[in-house]
């Protein structure tokens, strides 16, 4: 496992620990929490939506142990919170926390999430209703993939931080290419080399990809044992297959099963799959990001030379 090395003067206000999924961000952010009086704030994309609870391996109150985990459940199925509005609501929470002498830690994978919160968004043109409406059109005639095809050519750095299916993202990348002329990926690049929001360590749970992968399997057998069909079965009727997060990792492929007789064995492995690539994309965006980084394994953190580490860093006093 690599770390940086952080000098006095990096030190930072903010603790996030982050990585890729199934990496044990919530398990061990919770034993930081009891140890240093800390309350959890979610940078989970898809845990923010009330239902969405096995397939989002959102914690539950046992695994929460007391501690308060704040975004979770913030919005129904049906409504949207993109990245802006999500800082906006977790800066609340952290201004909350530390108001009752408390300190944060934010715990989540979702890049883009974890980016507007500790850097900020880049400013965008407003929606073209006209333009959306005719992308959307193409997509219901060609498919998403198609859409995502033509937008590796114009923008491979987004194209590279969407799925193929994830039509809402695919298109708002098309529309700042027509708008702007620009890359969506190359303008997102260039901002988050500005200055920071906060000042803060983040720490990436690091695992061998093999063990990774393992815990990814095990981790998809028990959510389909926990009732994760069941889950998204629940989610169709009440929402049908608008929501946005039904399109998200687990969730796409259940929707398939349910919705396109694809056989349980096969949604299991495209499962499992999606779930290796999108960890593989997570690991590469968050190492890339700017700022300072401990990239480090999940025991060497929660051990007391790691908890050391952070006393000294953030002046914990736990």
């Amino acid at each position: 496992m690599s770390e940086s090395t952080l000098l006095p003067s990096q030190l930072g206000d903010l603790l996030v620990i982050t990585g890729p999924t199934a990496s044990g961000k919530t398990g061990a952010a919770v034993e930081l929490a009891e140890a240093f009086s800390c309350e959890l704030v979610g940078a989970d994309s898809v845990q923010v939506y009330r239902g969405f609870d096995i397939g989002s391996s959102k914690p539950s109150v046992t695994e929460l142990r007391g501690v308060r985990h704040h975004m979770l459940d913030v919005c129904a199925p049906d409504e949207e919170l993109d990245a802006a509005s999500f800082a906006r609501l977790a800066d609340a929470a952290i201004a909350d926390i530390r108001a009752r002498g408390k300190r944060a830690i934010v715990v989540g994978g979702s890049g883009l999430w974890l980016r507007a919160l500790l850097r900020g968004l880049v400013a965008l043109p407003p929606v073209d209703p006209a333009l959306r409406e005719q992308l959307h059109e193409e997509a219901a005639v060609l498919g998403a993939p198609a859409l995502h095809a033509r937008l590796r050519e114009v923008d491979p750095l987004a194209a590279a931080q969407v799925h193929e299916n994830d039509q809402v993202r695919i298109v708002r990348a098309l529309e700042v290419f027509a708008q702007t002329g620009q890359p969506l990926g190359e303008l997102r690049a260039r901002h988050a080399l500005g200055a920071p929001r906060y000042r803060a360590l983040r720490v990436i749970l690091d695992w061998p990809s093999e063990l990774l992968h393992a815990r990814i399997q095990q981790r998809t057998a028990e959510m389909f044992a926990a009732g994760f069909v069941d889950e998204v079965r629940g989610l169709l009727a009440s929402y049908g297959r608008t929501p946005r997060a039904l399109s998200s990792v687990g969730y796409r492929e259940v929707v398939a099963h349910l919705c396109d007789d694809v056989s349980l064995d096969k949604t299991v492995l495209a499962t499992e799959r999606s779930t290796r690539i999108y960890a593989r994309r997570q690991r590469t965006w968050l190492k890339n990001e700017p700022g300072d980084l401990w990239s480090t394994s999940p025991e060497l953190l929660l051990s007391p030379a790691g908890r050391e580490r952070l006393s000294e860093f953030y002046a914990f006093d736990g």
